[in-house]
């Protein structure tokens, strides 16, 4: 179970004004819940918000570590992403039928996000300008063909192919040699995302707790959590704490935890005016430890890379919140890609945990067999629209619904695990040096060496297929 985080903040909860309101009260002596749910992130809060929805006299009690949004779901880049990048993942694990169905679920899930925030007054910075997945160097040309075709072969037009001229200047920098365009991504202030759902959450009667670690998560029926200073019984009990799952015995060695490292500037619209990135596009390029980019509502530039720092045995301490060294190479990455930015002011820079899987995408599920405790973690550096379909299955678990959601073939994976530590740790600096060196050579416009490239594959899937 998580333990509580350090206090430095990403940006964007330094920017969301309730965050410096009194949190909501830690949980102290005994009390019961219908359903608990461990995680104050996105994951945790729309399971709670849904079992409300479908049984509002159904107590729903959200116990966070630190406070709502605290986590990855206040520290990411905020790129709301369908599966569509993801299908020939889906199709290998689940076949044809299952894999369109979730890939077309992603898809809905970023206007469902969209109408919520504005039917519940959310102010979250929605804005659905498209995803571009584009080519900073030669040898990254080409790196969407294989979902891409795949889409076309299925008669999906998920994907637009760009002349390299519109990639250049749609990113604001000829850099981007090439690419394609994703049109139903968007981009949410992600903080603000979060606050926002646990205002609902609370309006609509869920009982929030932060500064509650969940110390110890007895496995009997009723489910037993013990926290620092009280226990809490549940009926059913839903874990949605991502990355610090990890450390759960029945989950050990599914996640991979790496660092996502973000800088961000001071607002430069006329900066950005000048350079022509004014359509508001998420970018990434097409490098394993991936460059994602965005602008924001004050235009600025977010310019984060994941992958960089790796956790041992699940592990999450002040690193995982703020790396300097880290910061400066995600600073000379920026650099790279916009020269003539160079002198522009940085405001801040931040890190947060990534939980990767195996395959990039997440798994659900009851915990060891037991149907009265769930889970929903591996998110994989994209949750922040398939979050949406992750509450929907846990709330239909918890509910005991029978449906298409606890139907699922994400429920109850057959996972692969890596290997046990210290193998993995020592491992995966080896491959991640690899990475590192091969894409450094790509850059700049060298063939990476043979070893480098092999030792390369054997990094975890991201957030695309390529």
């Amino acid at each position: 179970m998580p333990s509580l985080m350090h206090p430095h903040r990403s940006l964007w909860l330094r920017e969301i004004a309730d965050v410096a309101a009194p949190p909501a009260p830690t949980l102290r002596g005994d009390s019961r819940a219908d359903v608990a749910v461990i995680g104050g992130g996105y994951v945790g809060l729309w399971t709670a918000l849904r079992i409300k929805e479908r049984d509002p006299a159904c107590d729903v009690a959200v116990l966070e570590a630190d406070i709502c949004g605290g986590g990855a779901s206040g520290r990411n880049g905020g790129f709301v992403l369908s599966w569509w990048a993801k299908l020939a993942t889906l199709m290998h694990l689940f076949g044809q039928e299952e894999a369109l169905r979730l890939a077309r679920a992603s898809e809905s899930a970023i206007g469902e996000m969209r109408d919520y925030c504005a039917t519940n007054q959310i102010d979250a910075h929605f804005r659905q300008a498209g995803w571009l997945w584009t080519a900073t160097c030669p040898a990254h040309i080409g790196a969407w063909e294989k979902p891409v075709r795949l889409c076309e072969r299925l008669g999906i037009a998920a994907f637009e192919r760009l002349a390299p001229e519109e990639v250049s200047r749609r990113a604001g920098s000829s850099l981007h040699r090439a690419g394609v365009l994703e049109r139903c991504g968007a981009t949410v202030h992600p903080a603000a995302l979060a606050r926002g759902l646990r205002r609902v959450a609370l309006e609509r009667g869920v009982r929030i707790y932060e500064n509650t670690p969940v110390n110890r998560l007895d496995r009997a029926r009723p489910a037993v959590l013990r926290t620092p200073q009280g226990r809490l019984v549940a009926d059913r009990v839903v874990i949605a704490t991502n990355a610090w799952a990890g450390r759960l015995r029945e989950l050990r060695g599914a996640l991979a935890v790496v660092s996502s490292d973000i800088v961000a500037t001071a607002p430069i619209a006329t900066e950005l005016a000048a350079a022509g990135w004014t359509g508001g596009e998420g970018i990434t390029d097409s490098q394993q430890m991936i460059n994602y980019y965005r602008t924001t509502r004050d235009s600025r530039i977010v310019f984060g890379k994941g992958g960089w720092g790796i956790s041992f045995a699940g592990s999450i301490g002040p690193d995982f919140d703020r790396n300097p060294a880290r910061a400066r190479d995600v600073l000379a990455d920026f650099h790279r890609a916009y020269p003539q930015l160079a002198g522009v002011r940085i405001d801040a820079d931040w890190s947060g945990p990534i939980d990767r899987t195996a395959t990039g995408l997440p798994l659900l599920g009851r915990l060891g067999g037991h149907e009265n405790i769930l889970y929903g973690v591996g998110w994989s550096g994209n949750g922040v629209g398939p979050s949406l379909i992750g509450g929907k299955i846990l709330a239909s678990l918890a509910l005991g619904s029978k449906d298409e959601w606890s139907a699922s073939p994400l429920v109850d994976q057959n996972f692969r695990r890596f290997p046990p530590e210290p193998f993995f740790f020592l491992g995966a600096h080896l491959v991640r040096g690899a990475v590192r060196r091969k894409e450094r050579a790509e850059a700049a416009g060298r063939s990476a060496r043979r070893l480098d490239v092999a030792l390369a594959r054997l990094a975890p899937a991201g957030l695309e297929d390529h």
